[in-house]
Protein backbone atom coordinates (compact mmCIF):
# COMPACT_ATOMS: atom_id res chain seq x y z
CA UNK A 1 0.00 0.00 0.00
CA UNK A 2 1.47 3.47 -0.93
CA UNK A 3 2.02 6.02 1.44
CA UNK A 4 -0.83 8.59 0.15
CA UNK A 5 -3.27 5.25 0.44
CA UNK A 6 -2.20 4.97 3.90
CA UNK A 7 -3.92 8.58 4.12
CA UNK A 8 -6.61 8.53 3.17
CA UNK A 9 -9.45 10.01 4.87
CA UNK A 10 -11.08 6.51 5.15
CA UNK A 11 -7.97 4.78 5.74
CA UNK A 12 -7.60 6.80 8.88
CA UNK A 13 -11.11 6.56 9.57
CA UNK A 14 -10.75 2.62 9.74
CA UNK A 15 -7.91 2.82 11.74
CA UNK A 16 -9.26 5.21 14.12
CA UNK A 17 -12.60 3.07 14.79
CA UNK A 18 -9.52 0.09 15.20
CA UNK A 19 -7.70 1.65 17.89
CA UNK A 20 -10.93 2.80 19.70
CA UNK A 21 -12.26 -0.63 19.82
CA UNK A 22 -8.77 -2.34 21.22
CA UNK A 23 -7.68 0.30 23.70
CA UNK A 24 -10.00 -0.21 26.23
CA UNK A 25 -8.78 -3.87 26.26
CA UNK A 26 -5.32 -2.92 26.03
CA UNK A 27 -5.54 -0.50 29.04
CA UNK A 28 -7.81 -2.85 31.23
CA UNK A 29 -5.00 -5.57 30.81
CA UNK A 30 -2.27 -3.06 31.47
CA UNK A 31 -4.34 -1.73 34.37
CA UNK A 32 -4.01 -5.32 35.84
CA UNK A 33 -0.74 -6.24 35.01
CA UNK A 34 1.07 -3.32 36.94
CA UNK A 35 -1.77 -4.05 40.03
CA UNK A 36 0.34 -6.93 40.08
CA UNK A 37 3.48 -5.52 41.29
CA UNK A 38 4.51 -3.55 44.52
CA UNK A 39 5.51 -0.12 43.65
CA UNK A 40 8.12 -0.34 46.89
CA UNK A 41 10.87 2.11 46.19
CA UNK A 42 10.33 2.17 42.52
CA UNK A 43 10.22 5.51 41.07
CA UNK A 44 10.39 6.88 44.64
CA UNK A 45 10.71 10.95 44.72
CA UNK A 46 13.28 12.52 46.25
CA UNK A 47 14.46 15.80 47.47
CA UNK A 48 16.13 17.72 44.92
CA UNK A 49 19.01 18.77 47.88
CA UNK A 50 20.44 15.32 48.05
CA UNK A 51 21.47 15.37 43.96
CA UNK A 52 24.39 16.03 42.64
CA UNK A 53 24.14 18.83 39.66
CA UNK A 54 24.06 16.73 36.02
CA UNK A 55 23.42 19.57 33.51
CA UNK A 56 21.13 22.75 32.35
CA UNK A 57 19.04 21.44 29.24
CA UNK A 58 16.79 24.46 27.40
CA UNK A 59 12.97 23.85 28.56
CA UNK A 60 10.92 21.70 27.05
CA UNK A 61 6.82 21.19 26.51
CA UNK A 62 5.55 20.10 29.65
CA UNK A 63 7.95 21.23 32.20
CA UNK A 64 7.02 23.67 34.44
CA UNK A 65 7.19 27.06 35.17
CA UNK A 66 8.65 26.20 38.73
CA UNK A 67 11.01 23.92 36.73
CA UNK A 68 12.88 27.17 35.12
CA UNK A 69 16.63 28.62 36.95
CA UNK A 70 15.19 31.77 36.03
CA UNK A 71 19.19 33.13 37.07
CA UNK A 72 20.56 30.95 34.52
CA UNK A 73 18.13 31.72 31.67
CA UNK A 74 18.37 35.11 32.30
CA UNK A 75 22.03 34.81 30.77
CA UNK A 76 20.38 33.91 27.48
CA UNK A 77 17.33 34.01 25.19
CA UNK A 78 15.71 30.95 26.16
CA UNK A 79 14.41 29.36 29.08
CA UNK A 80 16.42 26.70 31.22
CA UNK A 81 16.30 23.83 33.31
CA UNK A 82 18.68 23.03 35.64
CA UNK A 83 19.06 19.43 35.79
CA UNK A 84 20.25 16.86 38.39
CA UNK A 85 21.65 13.68 38.20
CA UNK A 86 18.79 11.79 39.21
CA UNK A 87 15.87 14.16 37.22
CA UNK A 88 18.06 13.33 34.13
CA UNK A 89 17.67 9.52 34.82
CA UNK A 90 14.07 9.27 35.70
CA UNK A 91 13.04 9.36 31.91
CA UNK A 92 12.42 5.99 30.71
CA UNK A 93 12.03 5.33 27.18
CA UNK A 94 9.81 2.45 25.51
CA UNK A 95 9.93 0.81 22.11
CA UNK A 96 7.85 -1.69 21.16
CA UNK A 97 8.43 -3.99 17.63
CA UNK A 98 5.53 -3.45 15.61
CA UNK A 99 6.74 -5.49 12.42
CA UNK A 100 4.19 -8.29 11.41
CA UNK A 101 5.95 -10.91 12.57
CA UNK A 102 4.94 -9.41 16.00
CA UNK A 103 1.49 -10.62 14.86
CA UNK A 104 2.07 -14.32 15.24
CA UNK A 105 0.88 -16.76 17.76
CA UNK A 106 0.80 -20.23 17.58
CA UNK A 107 -2.67 -20.99 19.26
CA UNK A 108 -5.22 -18.97 19.26
CA UNK A 109 -5.73 -19.27 23.46
CA UNK A 110 -2.32 -17.27 23.58
CA UNK A 111 -1.66 -14.26 22.46
CA UNK A 112 0.13 -12.44 20.41
CA UNK A 113 3.70 -11.29 20.22
CA UNK A 114 2.62 -7.63 19.74
CA UNK A 115 0.01 -7.98 22.22
CA UNK A 116 2.10 -9.27 25.27
CA UNK A 117 4.71 -6.20 24.16
CA UNK A 118 2.22 -3.74 24.35
CA UNK A 119 0.87 -5.06 27.55
CA UNK A 120 3.75 -5.36 29.11
CA UNK A 121 4.97 -1.67 28.01
CA UNK A 122 1.87 -0.25 28.60
CA UNK A 123 1.98 -1.72 32.53
CA UNK A 124 5.69 -0.43 32.50
CA UNK A 125 4.65 3.13 31.58
CA UNK A 126 1.93 3.01 34.39
CA UNK A 127 4.27 1.87 37.21
CA UNK A 128 6.90 4.76 35.98
CA UNK A 129 4.31 7.41 35.89
CA UNK A 130 3.16 6.48 39.37
CA UNK A 131 6.61 6.61 40.61
CA UNK A 132 6.75 10.47 39.40
CA UNK A 133 8.82 9.30 36.25
CA UNK A 134 8.92 10.37 32.75
CA UNK A 135 7.73 8.42 29.56
CA UNK A 136 8.26 7.78 25.82
CA UNK A 137 7.86 5.74 23.17
CA UNK A 138 10.49 5.79 20.90
CA UNK A 139 8.09 6.25 17.76
CA UNK A 140 7.12 9.54 19.22
CA UNK A 141 9.10 13.00 18.56
CA UNK A 142 7.61 14.25 21.88
CA UNK A 143 10.04 13.94 24.95
CA UNK A 144 8.91 11.67 27.63
CA UNK A 145 6.16 12.93 29.98
CA UNK A 146 4.16 12.32 33.09
CA UNK A 147 0.53 12.11 33.66
CA UNK A 148 -2.29 10.04 32.98
CA UNK A 149 -2.99 11.99 30.01
CA UNK A 150 0.80 10.35 28.97
CA UNK A 151 -0.49 7.03 29.44
CA UNK A 152 -3.47 7.54 26.88
CA UNK A 153 -1.24 9.04 24.24
CA UNK A 154 1.08 6.03 24.67
CA UNK A 155 -1.51 3.85 24.55
CA UNK A 156 -2.98 5.04 21.69
CA UNK A 157 0.76 5.62 19.28
CA UNK A 158 0.79 1.69 20.29
CA UNK A 159 -2.05 0.63 18.88
CA UNK A 160 -2.08 3.14 15.45
CA UNK A 161 1.76 2.18 14.33
CA UNK A 162 2.64 -0.32 12.50
CA UNK A 163 6.00 -1.03 10.24
CA UNK A 164 5.58 -1.81 6.87
CA UNK A 165 8.04 -5.01 7.01
CA UNK A 166 8.05 -8.65 8.48
CA UNK A 167 10.25 -7.08 11.09
CA UNK A 168 10.94 -3.37 12.88
CA UNK A 169 13.76 -1.67 14.54
CA UNK A 170 13.34 0.98 17.63
CA UNK A 171 13.48 4.02 16.09
CA UNK A 172 14.20 6.35 18.76
CA UNK A 173 13.63 10.42 18.21
CA UNK A 174 14.26 11.40 21.55
CA UNK A 175 16.71 9.03 24.05
CA UNK A 176 17.19 11.54 27.51
CA UNK A 177 20.71 11.54 28.28
CA UNK A 178 21.59 8.99 30.75
CA UNK A 179 17.55 7.85 30.87
CA UNK A 180 16.30 4.28 30.88
CA UNK A 181 15.11 2.36 27.92
CA UNK A 182 13.23 -0.94 27.58
CA UNK A 183 12.59 -2.36 23.83
CA UNK A 184 9.79 -4.95 22.75
CA UNK A 185 10.59 -7.42 20.15
CA UNK A 186 11.15 -10.96 18.91
CA UNK A 187 14.42 -9.79 17.60
CA UNK A 188 14.68 -12.37 14.48
CA UNK A 189 15.51 -9.51 11.95
CA UNK A 190 18.51 -8.21 11.21
CA UNK A 191 20.35 -7.83 14.18
CA UNK A 192 22.20 -4.79 12.60
CA UNK A 193 19.48 -2.32 13.22
CA UNK A 194 19.09 -3.09 17.01
CA UNK A 195 23.09 -3.57 17.67
CA UNK A 196 23.29 0.30 16.13
CA UNK A 197 20.83 1.06 18.48
CA UNK A 198 22.14 0.25 21.26
CA UNK A 199 25.49 1.86 20.51
CA UNK A 200 23.75 5.22 19.92
CA UNK A 201 22.30 4.65 23.51
CA UNK A 202 25.30 3.69 25.12
CA UNK A 203 27.40 7.32 23.63
CA UNK A 204 24.68 8.84 25.41
CA UNK A 205 24.51 6.82 28.40
CA UNK A 206 21.49 5.23 28.15
CA UNK A 207 21.10 1.68 29.60
CA UNK A 208 18.09 -0.35 29.88
CA UNK A 209 17.17 -3.84 29.04
CA UNK A 210 16.28 -5.91 25.78
CA UNK A 211 12.89 -8.39 25.90
CA UNK A 212 12.50 -10.70 23.61
CA UNK A 213 9.26 -12.20 23.18
CA UNK A 214 8.85 -15.47 21.45
CA UNK A 215 5.44 -17.79 21.06
CA UNK A 216 6.45 -21.31 22.03
CA UNK A 217 5.68 -23.07 18.78
CA UNK A 218 9.18 -20.60 17.91
CA UNK A 219 10.97 -22.44 20.78
CA UNK A 220 9.55 -25.92 20.31
CA UNK A 221 9.28 -25.62 16.35
CA UNK A 222 6.56 -28.46 16.29
CA UNK A 223 6.80 -29.17 12.57
CA UNK A 224 6.44 -32.19 10.53
CA UNK A 225 5.94 -33.57 7.30
CA UNK A 226 4.81 -31.35 4.79
CA UNK A 227 4.71 -28.03 6.06
CA UNK A 228 4.51 -24.23 4.13
CA UNK A 229 6.21 -21.79 6.04
CA UNK A 230 5.36 -18.47 4.96
CA UNK A 231 6.28 -14.71 6.66
CA UNK A 232 3.58 -12.90 7.90
CA UNK A 233 3.50 -10.23 5.12
CA UNK A 234 3.72 -13.19 2.55
CA UNK A 235 7.14 -11.75 1.29
CA UNK A 236 8.93 -15.35 2.29
CA UNK A 237 7.88 -18.64 1.69
CA UNK A 238 8.90 -22.18 1.65
CA UNK A 239 7.60 -25.41 1.41
CA UNK A 240 8.81 -28.52 2.39
CA UNK A 241 8.38 -32.45 2.58
CA UNK A 242 10.41 -33.24 5.61
CA UNK A 243 9.54 -30.19 8.22
CA UNK A 244 11.05 -32.63 11.18
CA UNK A 245 14.25 -32.42 9.19
CA UNK A 246 15.42 -28.79 9.44
CA UNK A 247 14.39 -28.63 13.21
CA UNK A 248 18.07 -28.65 14.16
CA UNK A 249 19.66 -26.16 12.47
CA UNK A 250 16.48 -23.98 13.24
CA UNK A 251 16.88 -24.20 17.16
CA UNK A 252 20.68 -23.38 16.71
CA UNK A 253 20.32 -20.87 14.35
CA UNK A 254 17.72 -19.22 17.46
CA UNK A 255 20.32 -20.20 19.92
CA UNK A 256 22.68 -18.10 18.37
CA UNK A 257 20.87 -15.38 17.78
CA UNK A 258 19.93 -15.32 21.98
CA UNK A 259 23.33 -15.32 22.16
CA UNK A 260 24.07 -12.68 19.83
CA UNK A 261 21.52 -10.45 21.81
CA UNK A 262 23.10 -11.21 25.07
CA UNK A 263 26.56 -10.06 23.95
CA UNK A 264 25.39 -7.28 22.44
CA UNK A 265 23.83 -6.39 26.14
CA UNK A 266 26.99 -7.49 28.17
CA UNK A 267 29.25 -4.87 25.76
CA UNK A 268 26.69 -1.89 25.98
CA UNK A 269 25.74 -2.16 29.98
CA UNK A 270 22.26 -3.31 29.02
CA UNK A 271 20.56 -6.73 30.51
CA UNK A 272 18.65 -9.60 28.76
CA UNK A 273 15.42 -11.15 29.08
CA UNK A 274 13.77 -13.74 27.29
CA UNK A 275 9.37 -14.06 27.55
CA UNK A 276 7.49 -16.55 26.03
CA UNK A 277 3.83 -15.66 25.41
CA UNK A 278 2.38 -19.09 26.63
CA UNK A 279 3.54 -17.50 30.28
CA UNK A 280 2.58 -14.87 32.99
CA UNK A 281 3.35 -11.31 31.96
CA UNK A 282 3.87 -10.89 36.21
CA UNK A 283 7.10 -12.43 36.32
CA UNK A 284 8.54 -10.66 33.35
CA UNK A 285 7.30 -7.35 34.41
CA UNK A 286 8.81 -7.54 37.96
CA UNK A 287 12.13 -8.80 36.26
CA UNK A 288 11.61 -5.18 34.25
CA UNK A 289 10.83 -3.30 37.61
CA UNK A 290 13.93 -4.55 39.18
CA UNK A 291 16.04 -4.42 36.38
CA UNK A 292 15.24 -0.99 35.78
CA UNK A 293 15.90 -0.20 39.62
CA UNK A 294 19.36 -1.28 38.92
CA UNK A 295 20.33 0.44 36.26
CA UNK A 296 19.29 4.05 38.29
CA UNK A 297 21.39 2.85 41.03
Amino acid sequence: MSDAALHTPETLRSRSEAVAATLPALMADAQHLAATVLLGTHGRKRAGTGDEFWQYRPAQAGDGYRQIDWRRSGRSDGHFIRQTEWQAAQSVMLGVDDGASMTFTGHRARPSKLRRAQTLAMALAILAVRGGERVGLTQMAEPPRGGTAQLMRLAQALMEGQAAGDHGTPRPQVMPMGSRAVFFSDFLGDPAGIEAVLGRAADREVRGALVQVLDPDEEAFPYDGRTVFESMTGAIRFETLKARSLREAYLARLAERKALLQDMCRRTGWRYHLHHTGDAAEPTLLWLYRALEKVRA
